[in-house]
């Protein structure tokens, strides 16, 4: 959860870097948040609203982490326009989340692991 809240705090935080930890525990927790407000709003009737709104309100954040994320590893945040590409483009970002930290600093900050 405390990684979740600090994606949260950074909302529009797109400059720097964000390691594998901080990036998945908040896709983890944003997608728990998210299936609990579809079926809380499918039992009352109303579908979309809460979740839709939810999916709103976690849209920069989840654009800035993914993009904070991109650049620990190396890339511009501009490669999440990759996703884009349908089905490939998906699976190139996946690998690009996945792929482990450039150990050393690099242009877009410190390596968030050195400072833990």
């Amino acid at each position: 959860m405390e990684w979740y809240l600090k994606v949260l705090k950074q909302y529009v935080g797109f400059s720097g870097r964000a390691q594998r930890k901080e990036y998945w525990m908040f896709v983890l927790f944003n997608m728990i948040a998210m299936i609990i407000l579809a079926v809380v709003d499918n039992v009352l009737g109303i579908y979309p609203l809460l979740y839709g709104l939810y999916s709103l309100a976690v849209l920069l954040p989840s654009l800035a982490v993914t993009i904070r994320r991109l650049h620990d590893a190396g890339k511009s945040g501009a490669w999440i326009l990759i996703a884009l590409i349908p089905f490939v483009g998906a699976i190139v970002l996946l690998i690009f989340t996945c792929s482990d930290s450039q150990p050393n600093d690099n242009q877009y900050g410190p390596n968030p692991k050195a400072t833990i």
